[in-house]
């Protein structure tokens, strides 16, 4: 039996000497110290290893035992792989043979071939090259020519490439013209110079400034050995045209593209991060809807320009005390063609009068889904290039080109700033939608097999749903680092959500923090230990169990101030899991079913998710810790600061609160009903310490027509009515790959017209939810902010004890001590009555005492929570039916 296939990478060069060999690229019958081992090179590639007299090959010797330290420790996956050395004389030449085709070849006794692999070397390249190449600026750089005119310098890291040429194009659109304008005719190829850190520059005039530019690169392509002259947008672009076919030489710098609306407003204060209420929208959803928005702005970066129905809620929001928008990613992504004439949808007329005759409908989501991969909207987990903006969210195909749309971006920016809300913007830099030679495989395009992460067998993983990058490469993690300084320095955003935080390490992340830091007003005009970071911490793929590197997961992040996700919240609360058949089998606090351990798992949400706050269990009656409390095995207390904890009900992902409402609960629950249980859970949330999340249009219960994964099901079932005239719910069945099998279920609720809330309903909610936030902006010791606080200050008496029930929370916060947190009240009480009875609750401790509903709720929307009432002598507090009430103690 024998191991000979090039196509498959399965050994690893990880320094210039050092090779690792995993036991399984040994066939069965052979010992790896029974066989001869050599590096198969081929500088032009073309390698045979069947030749194996013609094979160019250099010794290997074979080390006893396995990896060594630190070698080991920088890649644990491989610790047992056996380690093979390069000669010493051989070494000088690594960077020479990493320009060819490279293979690991084991002979047996006779000279046969019986093990030939491609290696994986990303290693062995970070190894030779990072330390350099970090010191000299990637991309386009500006800087003073010899007349003072700023000239720009391309550079790309390119270290295995054979050739660099910079390919340019002579002319640029017209001044002031928004029509659609991609290069034509033959550029002039220039040739880049090559420096010893593996990177390739050029650099040109002043005369350069706007033109479009691409890579042109001579590869040997790992594995087929097969010489190719690849051409490729860069990795570094800042600007592009229209659908990315080319970078655009962009000055950032350049006042042509800095708006006044930009330039002018100043970023809000400074604020901690658990004193943030967060709004997560799309830039297309915000306007899309609006009538009162101009029809040119609709869904652009523009919309929020106009004073529109969108611009007045998220004005009301702010008002209330709405911090923070998160926006899905606007960095350029590869799911929406940018050109609008060359965009399809569906007839939304069509689309409507099917669904006025069957709201239940299967042709609505047919006729959404043949548009699907033509029409304008994604959600836009789909990178290309991290550093410049999305072009589809431009106002047309000539503002989606150059320096425009980065001027457009950051007017939305502005105007978000001018609103007194800061922004937040999605990363995706755990995957890339293509790699190889794919068309939008930037990264690949340049450096052939080092941007992702490989599996055994040197296959791209993607456990992520795509292709995998791998941030623990040096310049994939500076592609990182670097990209969220740009945003931060160049757009002024004011924090960043990462996707699937869990495929990077700790070390990323403390990374982008202490690049971040080190910005500052007087010398960048910004500050960046203001910028707030969290993300997904979700632990799974192939780095799961901190297999690779450790892991920014939940429970890993202590003394970061990063933030993760707190799924335990979500889940207490709904009930059940996002991932569950059937949504009914699961019932939460506000959704009627809440179970003692519900309760526990709140609680430690409320308290922040720390792992060692104290209380006495619900469900036992014994003393527990957050750590103790126990979520499907794993601790439900997992922080060690509130501000690593972000609790939130729903987000864009799996279904809207209200349509997770409309799954659970009985279908004849009274409309009247379903709106306390939507404002019971948004208050869980906002009421909570830690961080506050919410998805955009659940306090005007949106409806997504109870789709369960909405990225790619268009404008139609991503409706967002600001006007209050339709919350989307009743649109039809939503599309068939990820709902299908719940379309039974689906159809009778959908068909049902006393499920679909008034104008009224929608502005109740509206009101209700704005008094949440009033609350939360208005009460500092709902938002402590550090561990010792908390744990001195904060506390469930009733939990555990003969006056604690399952479907009632109470959440006492004193504030009697020395370090007083709020000059008007010594102490808060929050009471959820999860119940739809009215509850008289007696609260141990507090009887003689002088609460009062705190005045947002006395002067609210809301007239049941009104009925709150206050038993002083018995110290007995009365909480209408499915109410969140809170009380202070003035001073």
């Amino acid at each position: 039996m024998r191991h000979v296939d090039l196509r498959a990478a399965r050994a690893h060069w990880l320094t210039r000497d050092l090779l690792a060999l995993p036991a399984t690229a040994v066939p069965q019958g052979f010992e790896v110290d029974e066989l001869t081992w050599t590096l198969g090179v081929a500088p032009e590639g073309g390698l045979d290893p069947a030749a194996a007299g013609e094979v160019d090959a250099l010794p290997l010797a074979l080390a006893d035992g396995a990896l060594p330290h630190p070698v080991a420790d920088r890649h644990p996956h491989l610790a047992a792989c056996h380690p093979l050395h390069l000669a010493e004389a051989d070494v000088p030449r690594v960077a020479e043979l990493l320009t060819g085709q490279v293979a690991l070849l084991g002979r047996d006794a006779l000279g046969e071939v019986v093990v030939a692999t491609s290696l994986q070397v990303p290693g062995v390249l970070d190894d030779l090259y990072a330390a350099a190449a970090s010191a000299r600026p990637l991309g386009a750089s500006w800087s003073p020519g010899p007349d003072g005119e700023r000239v720009p310098t391309v550079t790309v890291w390119a270290p295995t490439a054979q050739r660099v040429s910079l390919l340019l194009w002579d002319g640029v659109p017209e001044e002031g013209s928004r029509r659609a304008w991609a290069p034509a005719g033959t550029p002039r190829s220039l040739p880049m110079t090559r420096h010893d850190d593996g990177c390739w520059s050029v650099t040109g005039s002043r005369a350069w400034t706007d033109r479009c530019y691409q890579l042109e690169l001579l590869h040997v392509i790992p594995r087929t050995g097969r010489r190719s002259t690849v051409r490729s947008t860069d990795p570094w672009s800042v600007a592009l045209t229209v659908d990315s076919t080319h970078s655009v030489l962009v000055d950032l710098e350049d006042a042509r593209w800095s708006p006044a609306v930009w330039r002018d407003t100043p970023a809000p204060a400074p604020v901690r991060a658990v004193d943030q209420s967060i709004y997560e929208a799309h830039v297309r959803d915000l306007t899309r809807d609006d009538p009162s928005c101009p029809e040119p702005l609709r869904g652009s970066y523009l919309g929020l320009s106009a004073d529109g129905a969108a611009r007045r809620h998220l004005a009301a929001l702010a008002g209330a005390g709405l911090t923070t928008v998160h926006l899905l990613p606007v960095f350029d992504l590869t799911s929406v063609e940018e050109d609008p004439a060359l965009q399809e949808e569906a007839d939304p007329a069509v689309l409507a009068r099917l669904s006025s005759q069957d709201p239940a409908g299967m042709q609505q989501q047919a006729m959404v889904r043949a548009h699907a991969t033509r029409d304008a909207f994604n959600w836009g987990y789909d990178p290309w290039h991290f550093m410049a903006p999305e072009g589809s969210y431009a106002t047309d195909a000539g503002a989606a080109h150059g320096g425009r749309r980065v001027e457009q971006c950051r007017m939305l920016v502005g105007e978000l700033h001018r609103l007194g809300l800061r922004v937040v913007l999605d990363q995706v830099y755990n995957h890339t939608t293509d790699s190889g030679l794919h068309r939008s495989s930037v990264l690949d395009r340049v450096v052939p097999g080092y941007y992702h992460r490989l599996d055994g067998e040197g296959r791209v993983e993607t456990s992520t749903c795509c292709q995998n990058l791998a941030t623990e490469h040096a310049l994939a993690h500076r592609l990182m680092v670097e990209s969220c300084v740009l945003w931060v320095r160049h757009y002024r955003v004011d924090g960043f959500r990462f996707d699937l935080m869990g495929h990077h390490g700790v070390a990323d992340l403390e990374a982008v923090r202490s690049a971040l830091d080190a910005l500052t007003p007087e010398v960048h005009g910004v500050d960046g230990r203001a910028v707030t970071l969290y993300g997904e911490g979700w632990d799974f793929g192939e780095v799961a169990g901190n297999a690779r590197f450790v892991q920014a997961v939940q429970g890993q992040l202590g003394g970061t101030g990063i933030g993760t996700f707190n799924d335990r919240l979500r889940d207490a609360v709904r009930g059940g899991s996002v991932h569950d058949e059937d949504p009914r089998t699961g019932l939460g606090f506000a959704t009627g079913g809440a179970s003692a351990r519900h309760t526990d798992q709140l609680q430690v949400g409320l308290a922040g998710g720390l792992r060692d706050i104290a209380f006495r269990s619900q469900e036992t009656g014994r003393p527990v810790t957050g750590a103790t409390v126990s979520y499907g095995g794993s601790p439900t207390g997992y922080a060690d600061e509130p501000d690593e904890v972000v609790n939130y009900v729903d987000a864009h992902d799996n279904e809207t609160l209200w349509d997770t409402l409309l799954l659970k609960l009985p279908q004849d629950t009274p409309m009247a009903e379903r709106l306390r249980r939507n404002t019971l859970a948004l208050a869980t949330v906002t009421l909570s310490q830690g961080i506050s999340f919410w998805h955009a249009g659940a306090e005007i219960l949106r409806s997504k027509s109870l789709d369960r994964n909405s990225h790619a099901s268009g404008d139609w079932f991503n409706h967002l009515d600001y006007t209050l005239q339709d919350n989307g719910f009743g649109r039809g069945l939503p599309p068939e790959p990820d709902n299908g099998p719940r379309w039974s279920l689906m159809a009778p609720l959908l068909a049902d017209p006393a499920l679909r809330p008034s104008n009224a309903d929608m502005a109740h909610a509206r009101d209700c939810a704005l008094d949440l936030l009033r609350l939360r902006r208005d009460l500092p010791l709902l938002r402590l902010g550090s561990r010792q606080r908390i744990l001195r200050q904060l506390s469930f008496p009733v939990s555990g004890t003969e006056h604690g029930r399952p479907d009632v929370v109470v959440m006492l916060v004193d504030d009697t001590g020395p370090e007083v947190v709020d000059d008007r009240r010594s102490g808060l009480l929050l009471v959820l009555n999860g119940s739809r009875l009215p509850v008289a609750q007696t609260v141990p401790g507090l009887s003689g005492q002088a609460w009062a509903l705190a005045q947002a709720q006395r002067e609210g929307a809301d007239e049941v929570v009104r009925a709150t009432a206050w038993d002083e002598a018995a110290g007995t507090v009365r909480v209408p039916a499915l109410t969140a009430a809170v009380l202070e103690r003035l001073r």
